[in-house]
């Protein structure tokens, strides 16, 4: 994980919200839903290496 992200209350609401959404598009199963967020994230992931070229490796 290249870095970690601090949410306030406020934040941490609106994210469980949004969660409670998609787990429910997939008709209540956390497991298909984060399955599903892992492929969108790789598709996002590749287009933005796109953009920025090749990446330096980071430790």
């Amino acid at each position: 994980m290249d870095h970690s992200v601090t949410l306030d209350s406020r934040q941490e609401a609106a994210l469980q919200v949004i969660a409670d959404k998609f787990i429910a598009q997939h008709k209540g199963d956390p497991v298909k839903a984060l399955k599903e967020m892992i492929v969108l994230n790789a598709h996002l992931q590749e287009r933005l290496d796109a953009l920025s070229g090749p990446r330096r490796a980071t430790r």
